[in-house]
């Protein structure tokens, strides 16, 4: 038994090793390898530090990089902040399940999707300008005002936290579900200590090192963000992952150096983000104890953490509110300013799929499912070997878990695009399907590690002392009792692959068109119903497969509630 665990774990680390992580090194060090002047597809076959010369001389790349940290950096820290203030006021006044069912929505919508309905409220000519006017501003025409692709990247930090902050939100409750968080507070209070410092002192300093690693993730995504940095970011000069996006798809061929020096430059923002992230974290401990060992009672904090509750219920409004827009813009017809709602709605933009959307969600479907089955069984065999050699997983595995989401997209997937033209398979499903896998997969394993441990094995064992062979014991009893565990893993994962976006474009050569790379594009000037329409169907599908995860197992086990019990 143990043997074929040993046989099954080499086996999956040999697809890990050689499928997803020797790819994404693969691709960075293409990446490196351009930006110090060598690339001889474009005749450049010296090192030199000419791109980087070049880097620094194009115009607006300061202003970038100052964006790039102010959105990234800024977003992160409020979608923190404001996360625990929420927490500290709702806890014990909302349950877990509760808090997942309200968070679910914002969780599942892709991030393109929900920058463009936030786009559509958010503009001068947006549901919210059209409610307030002309009664409260007077404007019959739209005003000329930057609410969306702002210089100073205002909207797109908002659009961040009202994405981020849902996650962080589930990221604690989770933390929070494993402390004894009433008597924490019974205790404080009986000291005389008010809420909001019984949870700055007592309740954070322990929940903060189990989220370190989800909030590094944050981090990376709003420093080297693309999708949403294109709807609702600057636009000249842009964020840095945007920047580079446009250098690497531009006619001169000249500016691929560059444009790697870039990318480069944006794994190290991050990587020096999360150094200056940890420095900050042994910084606040010295000041942390310092301040506890001077006591106090106050009752300061409390106006803090209710403003932070009313920012969070801001920001789900705004992120409702922003679903609601696309529903609108798909099926109106004439929606004059300042009318809240259409004069006139139609089916119109619905119903020619064979003109542009059919053919995007066709597509995006048979990525999801393909990029989904793949990591999921993936997922389900690294875990069945660490059952059958009965070991742990070891710390390495863990990191390479989240690997591929600590590290900027955008700095190895270009080089990653010339190691599979040398291979001849850039351009095609199998590339995209390849790609989208180094993103999908960990999401997976996440969502699944943990029910696949809880399962009890005694289950296990009584097959097992039946006579059942290993591979029965897999199919006849693991798998039927994770049934739900793993259609909440296969949602997940399908879910994050209808939101690639960077992945979708390099890999895909312009060539594979999804409706979150449709969307993207159209977002930047085209038709609003007919960027509804494709925002519509990219928000829908995740909400589709959530649907069948929460409603297969029901349906399977209608009559055999003990068993679906067991694998919840």
């Amino acid at each position: 038994m143990r043997a074929e665990g040993r046989a099954l774990r080499g086996v999956v680390a040999l697809f890990l090793f050689g499928g997803l992580v020797f790819p994404i090194f693969a691709g960075l060090a293409q990446t490196a390898r351009a930006a110090f002047g060598v690339m001889p597809a474009i005749g450049a076959d010296n090192y030199n530090l000419a791109p980087w010369q070049q880097l620094f001389a194009l115009p607006g790349f300061g202003t970038s990089l100052r964006l790039t940290l102010v959105t990234g950096l800024g977003s992160s820290l409020l979608a923190l902040v404001l996360a625990t203030g929420f927490c500290a006021v709702a806890h014990g006044r909302m349950s877990n399940a509760g808090m997942a069912r309200l968070l679910t929505p914002f969780l599942a919508v892709p991030h393109a999707a929900l920058a463009i309905g936030l786009a559509f409220l958010l503009a001068p000519s947006g549901w919210i300008a059209r409610a307030l006017s002309p009664w409260a501003t007077g404007w019959i025409y739209p005003p000329d005002l930057a609410t969306v692709n702002d210089g100073n990247g205002l909207a797109l930090i908002v659009g961040l936290l009202v994405k981020e902050v849902p996650f962080l939100l589930l990221v604690i409750g989770s933390a929070l579900g494993q402390m004894p968080v009433r008597q924490h507070l019974a205790a404080g209070r009986a000291l005389g200590y008010g809420r909001g410092l019984v949870w700055i002192k007592i309740i954070m300093p322990q929940v903060y090192p189990q989220i370190r690693l989800p909030l590094f993730v944050v981090l990376a995504y709003a420093l080297s963000v693309v999708d949403m940095a294109i709807v609702l970011g600057p636009s000249n000069p842009p964020v840095l992952a945007v920047a580079v996006t446009r250098w690497y798809a531009a006619p001169d061929t000249a500016l691929i150096l560059p444009a790697s020096a870039a990318a480069l430059l944006q794994v190290a923002l991050v990587a020096g983000a999360v150094l200056a992230w940890l420095a900050g974290e042994r910084a606040l401990r010295a000041a942390g104890l310092w301040w506890l060992r001077q006591g106090g009672r106050g009752q300061s904090s409390e106006p803090g953490l209710k403003l932070a509750t009313a920012i969070v219920l801001g920001l789900m409004i705004l992120g409702a509110l922003s679903l609601a827009a696309l529903l609108v813009w798909s099926f109106a017809w004439r929606w004059s300013f300042p009318q809240v709602l259409p004069q006139s709605w139609s089916l119109k933009t619905w119903m020619t799929p064979g003109n542009g959307w059919g053919r995007a969600l066709g597509t995006t479907l048979v990525l999801g499912l393909a990029t989904t089955a793949l990591s999921l069984a993936l997922a389900v065999a690294w875990l069945e070997g660490e059952d059958r050699a009965r070991r742990t997983r070891a710390s390495w595995a863990g990191v390479l878990i989240y690997l591929p989401l600590l590290l900027p997209q955008i700095g190895f997937l270009y080089g990653l695009n010339i190691l599979f033209l040398g291979m001849g398979i850039s351009g095609g499903l199998s590339a995209v399907i390849w790609a989208q896998m180094l993103f999908v997969f960990p999401y997976v394993m996440i969502a699944l590690s943990d029910p696949w441990r809880a399962l009890d094995v005694q289950h296990v064992r009584a097959a097992a002392a039946l006579g059942a062979s290993p591979a029965r014991r897999l199919f006849a009893v693991k798998l039927p009792m994770l049934l739900r565990p793993l259609a909440t893993a296969a949602a997940i994962g399908f879910a994050v692959s209808v939101a690639q976006y960077l992945p979708t474009l390099f890999m895909g050569a312009g060539r594979v068109v999804t409706l979150t790379t449709e969307a993207v594009t159209l977002s930047s000037g085209s038709d609003r119903r007919v960027v509804g329409v494709y925002a519509v169907l990219q928000a829908a599908l995740p909400f589709v497969g959530y649907g069948l995860a929460f409603v297969l197992p029901a349906v399977v086990y209608r009559n055999r509630r003990g068993l679906q019990g067991g694998g919840a």
